[in-house]
């Protein structure tokens, strides 16, 4: 299903929840829109659990098969204890990552893809045949196909699309459920507090520009009820947990390589510890 112009307001389904997949190449920061995304999700009342995606390889080729990284966010009105078993929404950077997901039996026969169309075009024709095989690969198994040119949009707004899609994307799936986009705009200048304030206008441009072309094109709209804590909840994940039981133990040193998936957790205790 490609896009064919702007299109009436969708009214959006209700639901009690969602398994959302964003996937990419290694490095185009598809899990901090992931975690970015679960983290505006849970200021807004809803349950969330996050799991990341990491390929096998330390630096996989781009756009292979098994070279998927990103993460999968599950959103729920009450709380959320697993991450799920098979995704209905998955947002993907390359369908050649994308296929890997299919091959490994991760999406629900109904799933949404929402796909990165810049491959279709590409300038190297095996690129584009891999692309249009992909494609109709997906439709045979009957799930649902968006084509966004995400990079193109992008461009509108950075020189880089690269540095940049990962918000784009953010926006997207600040339309499709429905996130608020104070609370999303918060979380941008959050996580780029330490950058330029440049860098946090021109992410949350992004983030915009994503939401709106979302808005205009797509018919894909959800509504997961929040349902409020009695009490104050705290968002963390494993990594983090990790870096304050460190702390909490009274260890003195800590010292580790940060390579994936004990990055986050080194990074964390470089900052806090």
């Amino acid at each position: 299903m490609s896009d064919t112009g702007t299109k009436s307001p969708t009214k959006a389904i209700e639901l009690a929840g969602h398994v959302v997949e964003i996937v990419s190449d290694s490095g185009e920061g598809a899990q901090k829109c992931g975690q970015s995304f679960a983290a505006i999700s849970a200021k807004m009342g809803n349950g969330i659990w996050t799991v990341e995606i990491i390929p096998a390889e330390i630096e996989p080729p781009a756009r292979s098969i098994a070279g998927a990284s990103g993460i999968r966010i599950r959103v729920g009105t009450g709380t959320v204890t697993n991450g799920g078993d098979e995704a209905d929404l998955v947002v993907a950077f390359n369908e050649q990552v994308l296929l890997g997901r299919v091959r490994a039996n991760e999406l629900k026969p109904e799933c949404i893809i929402l796909l990165e169309s810049k491959w279709k075009t590409h300038a190297d024709e095996a690129i584009a045949t891999a692309y249009a095989e992909t494609y109709e690969v997906l439709l045979s198994k009957g799930v649902r196909v968006y084509e966004i040119p995400m990079e193109e949009e992008c461009l509108r707004y950075v020189a880089n699309p690269r540095r940049g899609k990962n918000m784009f994307v953010l926006g997207l799936l600040c339309s499709v459920y429905g996130l608020d986009m104070d609370i999303a705009r918060g979380q941008i200048a959050f996580i780029f507090a330490k950058k330029k304030q440049l860098i946090i206008d021109n992410n949350i441009r992004l983030l915009e520009a994503g939401r709106q072309w979302a808005d205009e094109h797509l018919d894909v709209k959800f509504h997961i009820p929040p349902r409020l804590p009695d009490v104050p909840h705290v968002v963390v994940n494993g990594n983090t947990a990790v870096g304050l039981g460190v702390m909490a133990s009274g260890i003195q040193v800590c010292a580790m390589y940060p390579i994936t998936p004990a990055t986050s957790a080194s990074h964390y205790l470089s900052e806090a510890f």
